[in-house]
């Protein structure tokens, strides 16, 4: 189990390639471990999802032994699969932009500094909010805290979730939708010159709104809408010189396709396809456009927690923490980790599979925390620290591997991350194989060609 996470965080994630990179470490040698095949890793995994939970506790026993945290982080995310054989595998809404692939929902719990608690994966087709009873459950039952405040994303925490909360008597900071925005403008419970920049707040029947106007965001959001606007103009041209070109061509099919692909940029609220002959051009309706940017870069933030217990600015930081699991699930997926592919079918070891990246993820949280003053990513740093080697030393019948002093960039990587190398690390020849050969194409992909 051990070798399956720090394989991961130097860049296996198969259970094939796992093995193979045994081969070439010394992962027996300083694990102690005896000699092993990917049937062995496997084993690992049914044995590792079955103990998740008491793991799991373990963990977080062990690191809040003097106070447990009262704030926790929730978010959800899902991961694509290649086949179709997986057991939670399902077709849902993907956020990876893999249209016609099953996924599976994973969802994350960490602290309100990020680190990693727990993981549970769900059906591909799970909603989010149908994840969050769970999570709220674990902390009462499992973890047993009593004073707990969830942080979760305007997608996931609503009433339905708030009412499963009450129930526990815990607490909750969220977003609101747009639609949610525009309501409470309505009911003049906010006001429109009231954003800005600051952080302001009114509270409304026991609940606390914290509001914003982020002006960088109003900045990003009307660029693009500017971009989508070039690219309905550009459409525009092509499609008249086209018509131009084609004199049997039909002008309301062209028309229809730019209106097509207005709405597909959702921009066709405040823009008009007009044509003059068999000239099409875009034009934007003002008032329209006023409205729709009313709201650019406006954001509100609502909770349930008294003004005792936490400020609005602690209340709005809190909330902008979810940051931290966002950088947590594009670590597992794509930059450091890669959670894919999915080399497995059944549903324990799935579960498995992510918790082995999910604990990589608490080594790689630790490294970002214990670098973060050294001008290094983690992928760097492991990089720099991968390009040790150790040398074997044999004395008549006694092997040794000495391990050579790194580099200065490696000294202080290991320094911050209080490390201290042995001088030598003991030769114990054990043999590492794979049942699994290479097929014939990657062994040599000249004869495919032949």
């Amino acid at each position: 189990m051990l070798w399956m996470i720090i394989s991961a965080v130097i860049g296996s994630v198969s259970r094939l390639s796992a093995t193979c990179l045994a081969q070439s470490h010394a992962a027996c040698d300083i694990l102690g471990l005896d000699s092993f095949c990917e049937d062995d890793l496997y084993t690992a995994m049914d044995w590792l999802d079955d103990h998740q939970q008491v793991i799991e506790g373990r963990l977080f026993k062990g690191r809040y032994q003097h106070e447990k945290p009262n704030m926790y982080l929730y978010d959800v995310t899902s991961s694509y699969l290649e086949g179709n054989q997986n057991e939670l595998g399902d077709y849902g809404y993907n956020r990876d932009g893999k249209k016609g692939k099953k996924q599976i929902v994973i969802g994350l719990l960490t602290d309100g500094e990020g680190r990693p608690i727990s993981c549970e994966v769900f059906q591909g087709n799970t909603q989010d909010t149908k994840t969050f009873k769970s999570q709220v459950d674990k902390i009462a039952q499992r973890f047993g805290i009593k004073k707990v405040t969830f942080v979760g994303d305007r997608g996931m925490i609503k009433s339905a979730q708030i009412s499963d909360l009450t129930t526990e008597k815990y607490h909750y900071i969220t977003a609101l939708t747009k639609p949610e925005i525009e309501t409470l403008l309505k009911h003049d419970v906010v006001q429109m010159e009231l954003f800005d920049k600051t952080i302001c707040e009114v509270e409304a029947e026991g609940i606390r709104y914290i509001f914003r106007r982020n002006p960088i965001r109003v900045r990003e959001i009307r660029e693009t809408r500017q971009g989508k606007f070039r690219k309905m103009h550009d459409l525009c041209l092509q499609k008249s010189e086209y018509l131009a070109e084609h004199p049997r061509a039909k002008i309301k099919v062209a028309k229809r396709i730019v209106k097509e692909k207005a709405g597909k940029l959702k921009i066709d609220k405040w823009v008009s396809i007009c044509n003059q002959g068999r000239n099409l051009s875009v034009e934007i309706n003002k008032s329209a456009l006023e409205e729709e940017e009313k709201l650019d870069g406006c954001y509100v933030i609502k909770t349930d927690l008294s003004v005792k217990t936490a400020s609005k600015q602690t209340v709005h930081d809190r909330y902008k923490s979810l940051a931290e699991v966002e950088w947590a699930f594009r670590t597992m997926k794509t930059t450091l980790l890669h959670i894919r592919g999915v080399f497995v079918r059944k549903a324990s070891r799935t579960r498995a599979h992510v918790f082995t990246i999910m604990l990589a993820y608490v080594i790689a949280y630790e490294l970002r925390r214990l670098w973060q003053d050294i001008d290094v990513t983690i992928e760097e740093g492991i990089e720099e620290l991968s390009s040790l080697c150790a040398t074997e030393a044999i004395i008549g019948n006694v092997s040794i591997q000495t391990v050579p002093e790194p580099r200065e960039r490696g000294k202080l990587l290991l320094q911050k991350a209080n490390i201290t190398l042995p001088d030598a690390i003991p030769c114990r020849n054990v043999n590492v194989f794979t049942r699994k050969k290479l097929v014939e194409e990657r062994r040599d992909p000249a004869k495919t060609n032949s």
